[in-house]
């Protein structure tokens, strides 16, 4: 019997290793995997290359694991806001390394792994310090820049609702890189809010199938400053 139901968000994430490249998912705050990020740092891999939209807001979540020391290198589209001082201060000091990536190549790159396509061609960054080093040609008159796909060696998403095989619903905006992310790696962990019965999702309305998911693990809703729970991230 297919169960991807894990107790504990260590149980779920099982072994990493050092110098792992991790696909995190997330839009500024929207949909980022809190909890699976603190069992990451409980986990305590090291020299870690983080792939996400953004590179930390305040103290928690990609913040945390940046300031714990775990990750030689970050590569996100808008890694500067103005709350993401952990990153600034580990970047200004030389701690971490980063690799600037427009917002549409970052999400293609990543589809691309996990549609198998072998590179792409962009018109996205000919002509700026982004392109450098990198093949172009002009094709129909147009010139282009040649992009790699970006493989995860483990995915960690945040989704809505799953279920024991793996498949997995979001909510609006936390969708996000979530979907991309999971055809991409090697494994994908997803935190969900609700496990539902096997059967109980309507087939057609399943946005990540659980054969892209390695795991899932249910957690708490994050109360709310005014009272009440939040869908925390989203």
């Amino acid at each position: 019997m297919i169960n991807k139901i894990s107790k504990t968000v260590p149980e779920a994430i099982g072994n990493v290793r050092d110098g792992s490249t991790i696909l995190v998912g997330g839009f500024g705050t929207a949909g980022i995997p809190n909890e699976l990020l603190e069992g990451l740092i409980q986990i305590g891999a090291k020299d870690l290359v983080i792939v996400n939209n953004n590179a930390g807001n305040g103290d928690t979540g990609l913040a945390a694991l940046l300031r714990a020391g775990l990750v030689r290198k970050i590569i996100c589209s808008f890694p500067r806001a103005a709350d993401g001082y952990v990153f600034e201060e580990l970047y200004r000091a030389r701690k971490i390394e980063l690799e600037l990536v427009p917002q549409g190549n970052l999400a293609e790159r990543i589809r691309a792994a996990g549609a198998g396509i072998g590179a792409f061609f962009c018109p996205t960054s000919h002509g700026t310090q982004l392109a450098a080093g990198k093949e172009t040609r002009v094709i129909d008159g147009r010139p282009y820049v040649l992009e790699y796909p970006i493989h995860g060696d483990l995915a960690l998403i945040k989704a809505e609702v799953g279920d024991r095989w793996g498949n997995l619903l979001y909510r609006k905006a936390a969708r996000n890189f979530g979907p991309v992310m999971a055809m991409a790696a090697k494994r994908t962990v997803a935190s969900v809010h609700e496990v539902k019965e096997l059967g109980a999702i309507d087939p057609e309305c399943i946005v990540t199938p659980g054969i892209f998911v390695s795991s899932i693990v249910s957690v708490d809703r994050v109360p709310s400053q005014a009272g009440g729970f939040t869908n925390s991230n989203s």
